[in-house]
């Protein structure tokens, strides 16, 4: 599974971070990190973060169906 969020339209409201802390979160300047490939188990987290997400600036490939 890859992560990709698009920065252009990221905005930081921190929902993915909220749905799935163990692959996203803030630096200490607030800017969104992330695992660009997480691990499998990670996957329904990861669906729960790109979905959370009110600008749509997560994808994920090679999720869950």
């Amino acid at each position: 599974m890859r992560i990709h969020v698009d920065r252009t339209r990221c905005a930081n409201h921190g929902q993915c971070v909220f749905a799935a802390p163990g692959v996203f979160s803030f630096d200490d300047d607030e800017n969104l990190v992330y695992d660009p490939a997480p691990e499998a188990a990670r996957a329904a987290e990861v669906a729960r973060a790109a979905a959370a997400c009110p600008v749509r600036a997560v994808t994920v490939e090679g999720g869950p169906a």
